[in-house]
C-alpha cells in the first residue's frame, strides 16, 4: 500500500540526516563536541540561513529522476531499457552539475533537475562516484558482472532509497527491486560490500514503506534473509551479514551510541554506514531526532550515516514524524518534496491512451520542466 507521507518522509528525513551530517563530515569527535557541546550537533549549521544538503541528496535526486525517465519511456514508446541505464544517464548529468556551471543550454542531458540552479555546487562529491561516472560516457559502466573498480565506498548506498520506494505498483517481486538496488551502486562501486548494502537498503525502505504492519525490526531482518538468497555466492556475504547482525544487537544493549558506532565503524564503507544507520534507526525507532542525532556525532561519514538513518526512519514515520526544525531551512526542500511526490503518483501517460500531462512531459520526456 502506497502513502505519500512515508514517500516525502523518507526523502525529506534522508536529506535532513545529511545536511546536519554534512557540517561535521571531516571533524573527529573531539572536534564535534567541544564545537557544539556535549551533546554534539543537534540543530542545522545554516549558511546563508540554509541547511546545505551534500552530494549524498543530490544523487538521490538523480537516481529518482532516472527511475522515472524509465518508466515514461517505457508507457510512451512500449520499450525501454534496464532502470540502471536510464540510472546512469541521469548520474553524467549529476556529474556535470559538480564540474559545469549552471546553464539553460538544452539538449545534451536528460533529467530536468539540470535546470535547478542549487543543484550546481560540489558538495565533497566522492572521488570514487566523479571517476566511474567520467568513464560512462567512454563506454565503460560498471554492473555486477563486471566491475568498474574494486571499491566499497558508501557512494552507492547513499542514493538508492528511492528505489525502494518507488515500486510498488509496478508487478515486481521484492527481489528484483533489490537487484536494481545492487546493480544501481554497481555502476560506481564494483566491490560486493559495495552493492550488498544498497540491495539491503532497497529492501528494509520498500517494507516499511508499503507495508504497516512490518516493524522495522522485521524489514531489517528479512533484508538479510533476501541477500543471503540473492547473493548466495557473494564472497564477502558472511562479512556484511556479520556487521549487519552486530548492529542490531548492539541497538537492543544499553552502550552508549558513541562506543556503539565505534565498535561498528566509521561509515566510509557501505556495510558500515547502513550497520550504523540500522543501529541508530532500531536504538529510537519512534524518535526521528534522537535516531538522527546519534546517526552523525562521531569520528566518520557523518552525512552519509545521517542520510541513510534520515531515509529508513522517514520511510517507517512519514514526513509528519519529522520535527519541523528539521524541515525548516532545508536546502532544496521544495524540490525533494516534489520529486517524492511523482514518484508516488508515478507515471499516468500511455502510448495508447489520451491522458496528457503538460508538466510530466517536460519533466520526464523533455527535461525542459522548471520549477
Amino acid at each position: 500500500m502506497k502513502n505519500l507521507d512515508k514517500y516525502r518522509g523518507c526523502l525529506i528525513g534522508g536529506a535532513a540526516g545529511d545536511a546536519l551530517g554534512y557540517a561535521v563530515e571531516f571533524l573527529s569527535e573531539d572536534d564535534i563536541f567541544r564545537k557544539y557541546g556535549r551533546n554534539g550537533i543537534t540543530e542545522y549549521n545554516l549558511v546563508n540561513g540554509v541547511a546545505r544538503i551534500s552530494d549524498d541528496t543530490q544523487m538521490t535526486l538523480f537516481t529518482a529522476n532516472g527511475l522515472l525517465i524509465g518508466t515514461t519511456r517505457g508507457m510512451t514508446r512500449g520499450i525501454m531499457g534496464p532502470y540502471p541505464s536510464y540510472i546512469a544517464s541521469c548520474y553524467e548529468d549529476w556529474y556535470r552539475t559538480q564540474t559545469e556551471k549552471f546553464s539553460l543550454v538544452k539538449g545534451n542531458s536528460h533529467a530536468w533537475l539540470m535546470n535547478i540552479p542549487g543543484l550546481f555546487s560540489a558538495r565533497a562529491p566522492g572521488n570514487t562516484c566523479l571517476s566511474a561516472i567520467y568513464k560512462f560516457s567512454h563506454g565503460t559502466v560498471g554492473t555486477i558482472e563486471n566491475p568498474i573498480n574494486s571499491s566499497k565506498g558508501c557512494g552507492g548506498v547513499m542514493r538508492v532509497a528511492p528505489i525502494g520506494l518507488y515500486f510498488a505498483d509496478r508487478g515486481m517481486t521484492v527481489e528484483e527491486i533489490d537487484r536494481i538496488g545492487a546493480e544501481a551502486a554497481a555502476l560506481t562501486h564494483g566491490h560486493e560490500l559495495g552493492y550488498l548494502p544498497a540491495a539491503a537498503l532497497v529492501h528494509i525502505i520498500h517494507l516499511v514503506s508499503h507495508n504497516d504492519d512490518v516493524t522495522l525490526s522485521e524489514a531489517v531482518n528479512d533484508a538479510m534473509k533476501a541477500c543471503r538468497t540473492l547473493f548466495a555466492d557473494a564472497k564477502h556475504l558472511p562479512e556484511f551479514i556479520q556487521i549487519m547482525e552486530k548492529a542490531v544487537r548492539l541497538s537492543r544493549t544499553d552502550a552508549k551510541d558513541l562506543d556503539a558506532i565505534r565498535e561498528i565503524g566509521e561509515g566510509w564503507v557501505a556495510e558500515e554506514t547502513l550497520a550504523i544507520a540500522v543501529y541508530c534507526a532500531l536504538k529510537y525507532e519512534n524518535d526521528f531526532e534522537k535516531a538522527l542525532i546519534a546517526s552523525v556525532n562521531h569520528s566518520g561519514d557523518s552525512d552519509s550515516t545521517g542520510a541513510v538513518t534520515g531515509n529508513i526512519l522517514g520511510a517507517y514515520l512519514g514526513l509528519r514524524q519529522i520535527p519541523q526544525k528539521y524541515r525548516d531551512k532545508l536546502e532544496l526542500y521544495d524540490v525533494i518534496l516534489e520529486i517524492a511526490d511523482d514518484l508516488y503518483n508515478d507515471c499516468k501517460l500511455s502510448e495508447y491512451g489520451s491522458h496528457h500531462d503538460e508538466v510530466w512531459e517536460q519533466k520526464y520526456i523533455y527535461g525542459t520542466y522548471t520549477p
